[in-house]
């Protein structure tokens, strides 16, 4: 019987993943939206700290744009563009201004050659591939029963193993911004040193959907490796 198909113990590992990031993920919009009614004492909007930061940095080559939908603030490197979304760009909180802040972070990181980042940015585009055929290589592989069966899944695991360093690597990345934003912040005046307090509760929160989804990513790699053990000895 192909593995996967019906209830195992393994799949504990996968429930424990996805209360981990359900948990992060409440936890990370219940912070912004509790700092997002503080207003920063400076009344610069996330777009208006943004630019500043930019600017102090010796950055100018980097377009601030407005995106739709609520913390889908982002940095493209490959455009040079920064792009905040509606709970970001006009808003004057100090959450707003910690998220713009952030994303500020990765443009100095992309400025400065930062290796973790390199590193990423590099490994994007396999890490979307395996992240594509893994699955379907494993499931495929579970209809043989045969070396061509294992090998099949062993090449998704892989595959999957491609997007969860992807996820590792991501981590340094997201915790360097943090601390370049707070820096920052403190630097440039655009915050106070209360104020800044309660910002780095808001990047704490957000750093910690990253690590959620590290974790749950290698908690379902364990898995699939038991599985994968499992049948092989089958």
């Amino acid at each position: 019987m192909p593995f996967g198909y019906y209830f195992d113990p393994t799949y504990i590992l996968v429930i424990i993943g996805a209360v981990i990031c359900l948990i992060a993920s409440a936890r990370v919009k219940l912070t912004f939206r509790k700092y997002n009614r503080v207003r920063s004492m400076s009344g610069m909007t996330g777009a208006q700290a943004a630019e500043r930061i930019l600017n102090s940095a010796g950055i100018y080559d980097v377009r601030i744009e407005h995106v739709s939908g609520e913390l889908t603030d982002h940095y493209d490197p490959r455009n040079k563009v920064l792009r905040l979304s509606d709970s970001t760009y006009s808003s004057a909180s100090v959450a707003a201004v910690g998220v713009a802040a952030h994303e500020c972070g990765h443009a100095i990181q992309h400025q400065k050659d930062y290796a973790p980042l390199s590193i990423r940015s590099a490994i994007v585009p396999v890490a979307n591939l395996g992240s594509t055929l893994a699955w379907p290589l494993i499931i495929i592989g579970m209809f043989f029963s045969s070396q061509t069966g294992m090998l099949l899944i062993n090449v998704g695991i892989l595959c999957f193993s491609l997007a969860v360093l992807f996820q590792i690597v991501t981590l340094p990345v997201e915790f360097n911004a943090s601390r370049r934003a707070i820096h920052m912040l403190g630097d440039t005046g655009i915050l106070g040193a209360e104020e800044l307090r309660s910002t780095r509760k808001v990047l704490g929160a957000a750093a910690l959907t990253y690590v959620a989804g590290a974790a749950a990513a290698i908690l379902q790699l364990v898995r699939l490796l038991l599985l994968s053990d499992s049948k092989s000895r089958n």
